[in-house]
């Protein structure tokens, strides 16, 4: 398992500055952590694509974005990030939980999981799935992706990754 705070403070670290998303079970340690943080904060939306709306606003605004979401949210958002980040060039790192890998979730998460990363792929949007032994590398490579070509990066969260906050 790997400790919210310390991947919060890699996220810093690495100069990511505005933080919002959609609440998930499996990232509510991370939520938890950058909402007790007042230096960091965390900004609710009430779904993801208007959470790629803030994001796109705060990277303009000069902030390097983090949206963190269920993928479930991805349906809803992929015309967001389609039609204004990749046509505009407009970077954010989304943390997104995989709910449903492997089939053992509950039903409603069973077909997103199955088709989240073809989804990705389609839209034209890299990922790598997050892994504790490898999130410095795995994070850096998404950083220089972001910086580089200017476009959305995904790392996926399978459960269990990150603690959660009970």
């Amino acid at each position: 398992m790997l400790s919210s705070r310390i991947f919060v403070d890699k996220l810093r670290d690495s100069g990511f500055n505005f933080f919002t998303g959609v609440p998930c079970s499996l990232l509510s340690g991370l939520i938890a952590h950058l909402e007790g943080d007042p230096d960091l904060g965390y900004i609710p939306a009430v779904r993801e694509d208007a959470a790629v709306g803030l994001c796109a606003g705060a990277y303009l605004g000069g902030k390097q974005p983090v949206l963190l979401m269920q993928n479930s949210g991805l349906g809803y958002s992929l015309n967001a990030f389609t039609s204004l980040n990749l046509i505009y060039k407009i970077p954010v790192l989304v943390i997104m939980s995989w709910r449903g890998y492997g089939g053992q979730d509950a039903p409603e998460h069973i077909i997103m999981g199955d088709i989240n990363q073809q989804l990705l792929k389609t839209a034209g949007m890299e990922y790598a799935v997050l892994e504790e032994d490898h999130a410095d590398r795995m994070l850096a490579g998404a950083l220089k992706t972001i910086k580089d070509e200017r476009v959305p990066y995904t790392l996926l969260v399978k459960k269990g990754l990150f603690d959660e906050r009970h």
